[in-house]
């Protein structure tokens, strides 16, 4: 098996990476406040994760819980129920998980 080497990140290079980190947590926290307001529905959420990497990369489990009156338990029971994995995120999801997630949070 060959070994591979990492070079460390410059100075600069660090710092980039921290910025672009931070600002996709601040637009996942974004994205979880208006999930929670009402401002933005779950199928709204999922569709624009094609667009944005930072969605893209949110787990499921993270999204539900952003959800008012669910929280961990209730989410992990969600999953479970809909057969999607816990460690799902929502690039990660299938067509057929993503309609069965929607009608879910719709029903409810």
């Amino acid at each position: 098996m060959t070994e591979v080497s990492f070079q460390p990140l410059t100075a600069l290079q660090r710092a980039e990476a921290l910025n672009k980190a931070a600002a996709a947590r601040a637009s996942r926290a974004a994205a979880k406040a208006r999930l929670k307001s009402g401002e933005l529905s779950v199928a709204e959420l999922i569709s624009s994760g094609t667009a944005d990497d930072a969605i893209a990369r949110m787990r499921i489990v993270e999204l539900l819980e952003a959800l008012p009156g669910i929280g961990r338990v209730r989410a992990a029971a969600i999953m479970e129920q809909l057969g999607i994995a816990a460690s799902r995120r929502v690039r990660g999801l299938g067509v057929h998980q993503r309609r069965a997630l929607v009608d879910f949070i719709d029903e409810k």
